[in-house]
């Protein structure tokens, strides 16, 4: 659960940097909670297809994330803030 959340998170961050079919099965997987099968079936692909493409999502995510550290800068942010308003004002220039 805790590395589904933080993929989610992930993308949110990188999500535009995917293809516009990388992003559909993404959000099919980890949003819709669609099944490997029911993403191929809806593509008209193999559901083999489907998982190695998921795979290679969350490789290039974890690749994004290890190269620009959002993620990791984001949550130092949240912790070492402590006034919420203040918080709030900078993931909004942060556009997060």
């Amino acid at each position: 659960m805790k590395e589904r959340l933080y993929l989610i998170d992930l993308y949110s961050y990188y999500g535009d940097l995917l293809t516009l079919k990388q992003q559909e099965y993404f959000e099919d997987y980890y949003y819709n909670n669609l099944s490997l099968a029911e993403i191929s079936e809806n593509n008209d692909v193999s559901r083999s297809a489907v998982g190695k493409a998921i795979k290679e999502i969350e490789n290039k995510l974890e690749y994004y994330e290890s190269v620009l550290n959002l993620y990791k800068k984001i949550n130092r942010l949240k912790k070492k803030i402590t006034d919420k308003e203040l918080l709030d004002k900078i993931l909004e220039v942060l556009e997060y």
